[in-house]
């Protein structure tokens, strides 16, 4: 008898443990479908700015002057500042782990020393792994405007103008879809032509790609080629006037779109690990309820073999 009341308290306590994993899992679809509808909203102004902004850095390059600093890469790396997005709280599988290794990939392969600006909580493992963070701030789960992430642009840009950094990088995680999410490192300034990682977004990267592809069948049939095609740009007041006012309100735009990808696949993550674990308590509930009827089971079946024993010597 034993035996069975702590087989029925384990499926009291299982049970208990499925209805919050279901409400988790609940709350977690709730905020994913608004964080999904905020991103894929501002995807494609995204990667069209920062198309722009590919322009005139190849614009920067064959131009014999400068036309603004964040277009223009230093000639020495010696410090880089990364900007880590993590989530607040647990409960989302493996994407904080995913999100921090990709983060320390991207430092053993550019080996100068980095700083850490961390965005959410979960991003604090990185203290207790000796890399210097110089920064913290709130992470908050559903951006409504762009102004919330303003004092870390403001922070960023103005280490990068007093050249504390030269270079400015941010690890977040792509979201492809509920099921699939991608961990990335971004330079965001100064902008480079040659990366190959130029889009925000894989659905968007996909989309950019054809229809990079339809302007290149049209060039084609106007007998086009990549030489003779360029972008031509008029800057009114003037050019410095204008990039200085542009260019860091597109890096702008492209941390915040980050923090929406980041912020997507962070409660896609999380639905589908509390789906899991839902999942997983049902298992273990039909298993411990089987463990628990077959021991009912044999309890009665011993005390019918004591009653029967006992009828038995007292007919003798």
């Amino acid at each position: 008898m034993a035996k069975t009341k702590e087989i029925s308290r384990r499926i009291k306590s299982v049970s208990s443990t499925k209805k919050i994993t279901k409400a988790m899992e609940v709350v977690a679809a709730a905020k994913m479908r608004k964080a999904i509808e905020a991103v894929l909203k501002t995807r494609t102004y995204a990667n069209l700015s920062w198309e722009t902004v590919l322009h005139l850095a190849k614009l920067e390059k064959s131009h014999s002057e400068s036309l603004h600093p964040l277009l223009t890469p230093r000639k020495t790396i010696n410090k880089v500042a990364i900007i880590l997005i993590t989530s607040n709280r647990g409960m989302c599988g493996g994407y904080n782990t995913a999100v921090i290794n990709k983060a320390k990939e991207s430092i053993e392969n550019h080996p100068v020393p980095t700083d850490f600006i961390l965005v959410g909580k979960k991003g604090s493992i990185v203290h207790r792994q000796n890399y210097n963070v110089v920064a913290e701030f709130p992470k908050s789960d559903i951006l409504t405007d762009s102004l919330e992430i303003n004092p870390i642009v403001k922070m960023v840009l103005s280490d990068y103008a007093n050249k504390k950094y030269d270079k400015i990088l941010v690890a977040y995680t792509d979201f492809v879809n509920p099921a699939k999410q991608i961990p990335r490192v971004k330079q965001l300034v100064p902008v480079e032509i040659e990366t190959i990682d130029e889009y925000l977004g894989v659905v968007g990267e996909s989309e950019q790609i054809s229809v990079t592809k339809e302007i290149i069948d049209e060039k084609e049939k106007k007998h086009l080629t990549d030489e003779n095609y360029s972008y031509e740009y008029t800057f009114e007041p003037s050019p410095s006037e204008v990039l200085d006012m542009m260019i860091p309100r597109l890096v702008e735009i492209q941390l915040y779109q980050a923090f929406l990808e980041a912020n997507a696949s962070e409660h896609s993550a999380s639905m589908t690990a509390m789906h899991q674990a839902t999942e997983a308590a049902s298992d273990m509930i039909s298993e411990l309820t089987l463990f628990y009827n077959k021991a009912r089971q044999a309890g009665i079946t011993a005390e019918i073999a004591e009653i029967s024993a006992g009828a038995n010597a007292l007919a003798e």
